[in-house]
């Protein structure tokens, strides 16, 4: 966590992947086919590092408002609202479907500690639905259901060194989607790196990630079954930082490919990061008192 201030991030997600050959799986309430994705979005954010502490430790706060596309590609959809819509029964087509849309914002708190080299933080997130979801279409960037993520991390980082070790692990609680009725199950992920400054600007490093549903899909409207996914990455990442007048902007780019999947989309992720301090407190000057003859 950076120290108290006001912070804006702007991050820009990419993501191209397929699902296995014959396998099937469901969007916006359709029964869909051999699915093919490629979608961006964009997630800026806004960041209040507090003075408020609380057992020791920074409170901060943020939100977030994400906008992007997913582009769908599906070789047939074999029932749902677009079949009836089309054909008042259940037959295979194909499909296309790519809108830019409003996500649902996102909302954050957590608490960050630091002793010495060791930094940590606990947080909550929570995913309000109320953005531009599109009943009954495949393209959709809002998830149109509460969600929430509760996670821990930890930083070790030696700054003579130039060595920064990460890892966050986190629990995701999915609700209903009352349009679809289709419950995801709950999920747990775990997301580590380790980054080596080459220079005082320039950094690179290796990235892992570990995704795994660990309860069952469910609702009136699931016609897959439990469906239970799990996913594993590996990637690189590299990091600049410069100034912008007296601003340090720090940027990122990561790039991660799925290696193991299972009743997911496999593909290749990446993320272009820029981060801008927008207010610091201004630093305490030492007093100083004229001497008296």
């Amino acid at each position: 966590m950076p120290p108290p201030g006001v912070y804006f991030d702007d991050t820009t997600y990419f993501y191209s992947g397929k699902f296995k050959a014959g396998r099937t799986t469901q969007l916006g309430g359709n029964q869909v086919l051999d699915v093919r994705l490629n979608a961006w979005a964009n997630f800026p954010t806004a960041l209040w590092v507090t003075p408020v502490e609380i057992l020791g430790g920074n409170l901060a706060l943020s939100a977030t408002a994400p906008f992007g596309e997913p582009a769908v590609r599906a070789a047939a959809i074999l029932d749902g609202p677009l079949i009836h819509q089309a054909l008042g029964r259940p037959i295979g087509f194909a499909a296309r479907d790519a809108v830019v849309n409003f996500a649902d914002p996102l909302a954050t708190a957590s608490i960050g500690w630091h002793n010495g080299n060791w930094h940590w933080k606990v947080g909550a997130a929570v995913n309000i639905p109320v953005g531009d979801y599109r009943p009954g279409e495949l393209s959709n960037i809002a998830f149109h259901r509460w969600i929430g993520d509760f996670t821990f991390g930890v930083t070790y980082l030696d700054p003579t060194l130039g060595l920064d070790i990460s890892t966050v692990a986190g629990f995701l609680v999915n609700g209903a989607n009352p349009v679809t009725d289709y419950r995801s199950g709950n999920e747990f992920h775990i997301d580590g790196s380790i980054s080596k400054n080459l220079t005082k600007q320039l950094s690179v490093g290796i990235l892992a990630s570990y995704y795994e549903q660990v309860s069952a899909d469910s609702g009136a409207g699931n016609q897959v079954g439990p469906f239970k996914g799990r996913s594993t990455a590996i990637g690189g990442t590299i990091g600049y930082t410069f100034n912008l007048g007296d601003l340090p902007v720090s940027t990122r780019v990561k790039v991660m490919r799925e290696v193991e999947v299972e009743n997911r989309p496999r593909g290749t992720l990446g993320w272009v990061q820029v981060t801008i301090p927008l207010w610091t407190p201004p630093a305490p000057q030492a007093s100083s008192r004229m001497a008296v003859r």
